[in-house]
């Protein structure tokens, strides 16, 4: 019984063990009566208790079933004793050893049967997680297009006449307006076919920011600076934000849709910072790597009152968006509060 315990182990060798004992048991009678079997006038089963757990264990646990079967096979003709034909002794012999490899045999192809079809659901869900990706996919590419038609004709309409207004005018200062209206016009154009083509195809984009660096850099890149990073922080400067700027690095070795991305994370730190910590220091760091752009933005907890009409304006999903805009890009975004009861936002 000892060999029990291994029978998920080495389910082939405690099954040679029964039908090894099964056949000494019946040499015995003849050779050494009464030392293995007790009774030798024809009645009982000449195999060991263990034959039944054996026989089962071998059919549902081995790797070589032909094997189990071979043994399960000699092991029933020692039980049945086919030379010395009996109905008890076969029915009780097949009951002890053919019936229990039977119901193995049974466990063993409802086993595989349910990993089959616990299989084929798994591969039915990832394919359907796969189809609604690629549906999702060309959802954003329809609504892309559909974007880029619509602000692109509005805002190149801005342009023109922007333009037709800066030639016609004669005021020195409606031709400076213009011009720059124009200028803005064509800069929110030229931002709208990089978002856009992020939009498309998300893997381009991070083929952008892998090449980042490479060789120097990405020929005509635009630095996180060249943006206006400085013109954000004079303007929250301007209504009383202590704002503290550090940039460490070379700016022309951030592609432009990194350095768009990096702005965007800067101008809603320091909006965050007007609606809903007044009176509070800032630190934004912007540090230029040879494959990414690192920035932080922090500040202290806000000593002055909160402007509750203010701090509830907006959708309050800018954080949330920002975060897939990073992510479509190839980065990673974290935001959250501070120990000392300021707020950060890293990526």
């Amino acid at each position: 019984m000892v060999v029990l315990v291994v029978r998920r182990v080495w389910p082939l060798w405690v099954l040679g063990v029964a039908t090894v004992s099964a056949v000494l048991m019946s040499l015995s009678v003849w050779w050494v009566p009464g030392l293995l079997v007790t009774s030798v006038d024809g009645s009982g089963v000449w195999v060991p208790l263990a034959a039944p757990f054996a026989a089962y264990s071998a059919v549902v646990y081995s790797s070589r079933p032909r094997g189990a079967w071979v043994l399960t096979g000699v092991l029933t003709v020692v039980a049945t004793r086919l030379w010395e034909l009996s109905f008890a002794v076969a029915a009780s012999g097949v009951l002890l050893t053919a019936v229990p490899a039977l119901l193995g045999m049974y466990v063993a192809a409802r086993r595989g049967l349910i990993a089959a079809l616990t299989e084929r659901a798994e591969r039915a869900e990832r394919e359907q997680f796969l189809l609604a990706e690629r549906a999702r996919a060309e959802e954003r590419v329809r609504l892309a297009g559909e974007m880029h038609d619509v602000v692109t004709h509005r805002v190149s309409l801005m342009v023109l006449q922007a333009g037709a207004l800066r030639v016609v005018s004669s005021d020195e200062r409606v031709r400076a307006e213009a011009e720059g209206l124009r200028a803005a016009g064509c800069q929110a154009l030229e931002e709208l076919r990089d978002l856009v083509g992020v939009l498309r195809s998300p893997e381009s984009a991070a083929g952008v920011v892998g090449a980042v660096g490479d060789g120097g850099g990405v020929s005509g890149g635009v630095g996180v600076g060249d943006l206006g990073l400085s013109v954000l922080v004079e303007e929250s400067r301007a209504v009383g934000v202590e704002v503290e700027l550090s940039e460490v690095g070379d700016r022309s070795v951030s592609s432009p849709v990194v350095a768009r991305t990096a702005y965007r994370i800067v101008q809603e730190g320091l909006t965050n910072v007007r609606k809903h910590a007044p009176g509070c220091g800032v630190w934004v760091e912007v540090r230029y790597e040879a494959d990414r752009v690192r920035l932080r933005v922090r500040n202290t907890a806000p000593t002055g009152l909160v402007d509750r009409e203010l701090a509830s304006s907006g959708s309050g999903s800018g954080l949330k968006g920002l975060r897939q805009r990073v992510e479509l890009v190839g980065g990673t975004f974290e935001f959250g509060p501070r120990p000392d009861g300021g707020f950060h936002i890293e990526s």
